[in-house]
This record gives structure tokens, C-alpha cells and sequence, in this order.
């Protein structure tokens, strides 16, 4: 029997797709990455992803675990590897409100998770633009981190347990429902964020949170990035860290918008620099349930302190949502970053992480390193500015793989400079293994590489990805 008759027959021979069938998992969402896989396979459980692990182990056939492909680095480029979609690994199987915690499988959509915590008055906190079809597996396996980092933390805080298979087929079971556990090394987290290098995740279960009662949401042009430092400690300290997002989008982002998105309203009458979108929630009624004058008092206390900075000099102008549909329409525009990012021709796109205070110190020192390199570039700029997270793109005059590989030195130049991190929220997959070789410490890598010789001596989980070769 060849490898595929063997797999076959363990989750059926309509699960194993090749050719034709198998060639829309051969893109990602990016268009960059393609590949030619030797077969997709969609198995329905852990056990068969099990045996199909001791399959692959056996025959030291490489496997690519693969679930919404809403990634952007190459995570799931898999040439003539076994891919394996967790698409069916679906089910919801608990909501737990005594404890608010979620178990799901590695193939559950996250905008299912928020759906099915929503019917129980709760929240999986996690949120961005490709909700409706990234899924759990690929969330955990990237670390995801999304909008609302600055109050709930990224994925890896956001899980308590896992169920993962490992490279020979075994199983193992880290589905905790436990705040603390002090028993040994902490294989969850070690598994969370490995892109699929070290074990496949199949399951996991997942905080939630208290569904906000109440949401107060604004545009707010500050003279200055530390300007909205400032706002940001003032309303974290008003609201006792009720502040949900905190999203930077400079003139640059807005205008590249409102060009890609022609029928999108401006976020003021006139243009600024220092853009910031804002959104505190209440789960307290107190500050949710409006008062006799019809007000809510979590937008009233935006409202007041934006008019103190106002007044003050310190805000140079201000929208508030006045109901649902202004809300949405606010969080769109951070929301279509993606597409933002990119439109416009030949790019170099980065996603990197710098202290809070260090966000703009990163574009004065970027943009004539930018300028020497290729004078005719352009920049757009959009960031998680309540986690530092900064998302950079670069489009260049012409597509030159020297200038590419230039642009990208800078960057992590500039990151390095400011005691940062080349790498924030997508991963590491193929597209950052040269940076990865470059900049992360020789002792970190090499203590990488005996943990992946370990538990995968076989090199079949993912292989070429996340960890670069000695």
C-alpha cells in the first residue's frame, strides 16, 4: 500500500484530496506562497490524526498542518508535504459559565467561539479582521494577538489547555481547565505559537470574559504619538483598564483607504496626522445603564475627558459613535488593514513590536533609511498602539529582490535599536527565517533546534519553518 492508500484508509478515501481537488489549499490568503501539496488530508479526530502521524513518522513524510490559511507569513507552504486541515475538527464541545471557559476544536472559526459565548451573555475576547474564517488551531499556533491585546493579552493568555498530537502519533493531554499549574515545564505554552513545528494542536479550551454592557468608541486626532500616550494612562487609570483597543492610523493609512475604499467617510472634516481609534467597554452596570439624562456613563466619561484634552490643546479634534452602526463603521476602517497593506504594487510588509513610548521614535529613525535605500518608496503605517505593535509596509519603485532584502535590514535595524521584536503577532513561518537567523539570539536558536531535534527527530512536523537551519 503507498502512504495515501494507508491513510486512506483510516479516514476515507473522500478525505484524502489530490490533484484538482487539493489545489485551493495550495494558496494562501496572501497570494504569495503556493504550492503543489502531495495530498490534503482532512481527517475528523484526534485518533485519526494520530495514526496518520505514525504514518508520516514512520515513513519520515513531512506534514503541514493547515487550518483557515488567513496567515501571512508561509506558515503553511507545504511542496510536496502531506497537508493536514483541521477544518473538521469543528465542534463546540462545552461552554462552561460557572468557570467561563470554552472547549473547542482546533478547526472551530473564531467567529463561531465569539457567537457561542455571546448566547451565554460571555466573550472570547480575541478578535480581527479574518474572524470569520481563521480558525482556532492556526490562532494558537501563531499566537495571535488582534485588536484587543492591550486589555485581554494575546492568544497564548488566553488558553488553558490543550490537546496536541505529536510527531509519532502520540497524544497529549494538557486540557486543563486550571488558572494554576505548577507541575513542570509549561508544554502548553510551548506548543502555543510553534506553528505546527513541534506537535499539531487539536483542541483546546479557552478563557472567556465578561460580555461588555456597554461601549464607548472614538476617533481622536492628537498634535503627537505622545499625546496619545498620555490619553491612553488617563483612560486606562478613568476606566480601571477598561480600554479595549487602542489603534494608531496615521494620514498615510487614512488616505490609502479612502483610496482602496472610495465609498468610506473620512474619520474628520479635515486631515491630521495622529489618528487614533478608541474603544472602552463597561461590564459594570454602573457604568453601562444610562442615567436620567439618557446618558451612558462609560461615553460620558470619553466624552468629558476628550472635551478636558480638547480645551487643552492636547486633542486637535474628536468623533464619539452614537450607536451601533457608527461603532462598526469606525472599527472597519482598522479593520481593512489587511487590504490596505496590500494594495498599491510591489511591498515589503513587516510587523514588528517596540515599547510604547518608542512607536514614533520608530518612524523618525525608519524613514530616511527608507529614502537612501530606494527614493522613490512610500510608506504606510498602521499600529496595536496599546501593545506597540507596529505594522509596517514599504512600497517600493521597482520589484528588486537587493532593495527588498535592504528594506527589510533596516527595519530590523531600527527594531533592534529600540529593544524590540522583528516579530509581533503573524508568526515567523518562511518569510522571517532569514531574520530569525540574523537577529534572535545564537543561544535561543540553538536551544530551538534541540527542543524541535527532540521531540520531532524526524523533521516531519512543519518542516523549514519558524526555526532556521544551523
Amino acid at each position: 500500500m503507498t502512504i495515501l492508500n494507508q491513510i486512506a484508509s483510516i479516514i476515507g478515501p473522500e478525505r484524502v484530496l489530490t490533484g484538482k481537488d487539493a489545489a485551493p489549499y495550495g494558496t494562501d490568503w496572501t497570494g504569495a506562497y503556493t504550492c503543489t501539496p502531495l495530498a490534503v488530508l482532512r481527517p475528523g479526530n484526534t485518533q485519526e490524526i494520530a495514526e496518520i502521524l505514525k504514518i508520516a513518522n514512520a515513513t519520515k513524510t513531512p506534514v503541514v498542518p493547515v487550518s483557515g490559511q488567513t496567515g501571512l507569513t508561509g506558515a503553511t507552504l507545504a511542496q510536496d508535504a502531506l497537508m493536514l486541515s483541521v477544518d473538521r475538527l469543528n465542534t463546540i464541545s462545552d461552554i462552561n459559565v460557572a468557570r467561563r471557559t470554552a472547549t473547542v476544536g482546533a478547526g472551530v472559526i473564531l467567529s463561531h467561539v465569539h457567537e457561542a459565548a455571546d448566547a451565554h451573555d460571555l466573550m472570547f475576547p480575541l478578535t480581527l479582521g479574518a474572524r470569520g474564517s481563521a480558525m482556532i488551531g492556526g490562532l494558537l499556533s501563531t499566537n495571535a494577538g488582534g485588536s484587543n491585546v492591550v486589555r485581554y493579552g494575546s492568544t497564548r493568555g488566553l488558553c488553558l489547555g490543550l490537546e496536541v498530537v505529536m510527531a509519532d502519533g502520540r497524544i497529549m493531554n494538557l486540557m486543563s481547565a486550571l488558572h494554576k499549574d505548577n507541575s513542570g515545564l509549561d508544554l502548553r505554552n510551548l506548543m502555543i505559537g510553534a506553528e505546527g513545528t513541534l506537535g499539531i494542536i487539536t483542541a483546546a479550551v479557552l478563557k472567556l470574559k465578561s460580555k461588555p454592557k456597554a461601549y464607548a468608541t472614538a476617533m481622536v486626532a492628537v498634535p503627537s504619538l505622545a499625546d496619545a500616550l498620555d490619553l491612553l494612562n488617563v483612560l486606562q487609570d478613568e476606566t480601571g483598564g477598561g480600554v479595549e483597543a487602542f489603534e494608531y492610523m496615521p494620514r498615510s493609512y487614512i488616505d490609502k483607504h479612502l483610496q482602496l475604499f472610495p465609498d468610506a467617510q473620512p474619520p474628520f472634516d479635515a486631515s491630521h496626522d495622529v489618528n487614533i481609534m478608541i474603544e472602552v467597554a463597561a461590564t459594570a452596570d454602573r457604568d453601562a445603564i444610562p442615567g436620567p439624562d439618557g446618558k451612558t456613563p462609560v461615553v460620558s466619561m470619553l466624552e468629558n475627558t476628550l472635551g478636558d484634552m480638547l480645551e487643552n490643546g492636547r486633542l486637535l479634534d474628536a468623533v464619539i459613535a452614537q450607536n451601533e452602526a457608527q461603532r462598526r463603521s469606525i472599527w472597519k476602517r482598522r479593520e481593512d488593514a489587511g487590504e490596505v497593506a496590500f494594495f498599491g504594487g510591489t511591498f515589503v510588509n513587516t510587523d514588528v513590536a517596540v515599547p510604547l513610548d518608542k512607536v514614533a521614535a520608530f518612524e523618525t529613525a525608519l524613514t530616511p533609511r527608507i529614502k537612501a535605500i530606494d527614493p522613490d518608496a512610500s510608506e504606510v503605517i498602521v499600529s496595536h498602539l496599546g501593545d506597540g505593535n507596529i505594522h509596517h509596509t514599504t512600497y517600493i519603485s521597482r520589484n528588486d529582490p537587493q532593495i527588498m532584502d535592504a528594506l527589510v535590514e533596516a527595519v530590523e535595524d531600527v527594531v533592534e535599536e529600540l529593544g524590540g521584536s522583528f516579530s509581533a503577532e503573524h508568526g515567523i513561518g518562511v518569510s522571517k527565517l532569514d531574520t530569525m537567523k540574523r537577529r534572535k539570539d545564537p543561544t535561543a536558536l540553538d536551544a530551538m533546534r534541540a527542543i524541535k531535534a527532540a521531540l520531532d527527530p524526524n523533521n516531519i512536523l512543519n518542516p523549514g519553518k519558524v526555526i532556521p537551519s544551523a
